[in-house]
């Protein structure tokens, strides 16, 4: 058997139903937490001392900070819904095809939704 169906091996053209790019970006939010893991160490060992707790409620107070920790924080939450959303097709919740689409569209409301209330508990 011999097949001669072309084959598309660029994957700038292959246009990726949602299921598929919320699973990609689920690792690569997993990628990014992974390499802040020195930084939130770093963080935590400096937030130890009493001079260090007190400089980091210091920086808190800055309006830039803020940005940058809810910047930080989005990845987190969207690392957790979709993390939960592959949980759930572990015990074959949502593995059809209806299924697979209405919960990734559910996991970018609910990420949404997450992001505007971390963005509240900050201010």
């Amino acid at each position: 058997m011999h097949n001669t169906r072309p084959k598309n091996l660029n994957l700038f053209t292959i246009q990726f139903p949602l299921p598929a790019i919320i699973s990609i970006l689920h690792r690569l939010s997993g990628v990014f937490l992974f390499l802040l893991i020195p930084i939130a160490l770093w963080l935590l060992a400096f937030s130890l001392t009493e001079s260090g707790f007190d400089a980091l409620q210091e920086w808190m107070d800055n309006f830039y900070t803020k940005i940058i920790l809810w910047v930080l924080l989005a990845p987190f939450c969207f690392h957790l819904i979709a993390g939960c959303r592959h949980l759930l097709m572990d015990i074959h919740l949502g593995t059809s095809l209806k299924g697979g689409k209405l919960s990734s569209l559910l996991t970018l409301i609910i990420f949404f939704v997450f992001v505007i209330l971390v963005g509240i508990w900050l201010w």
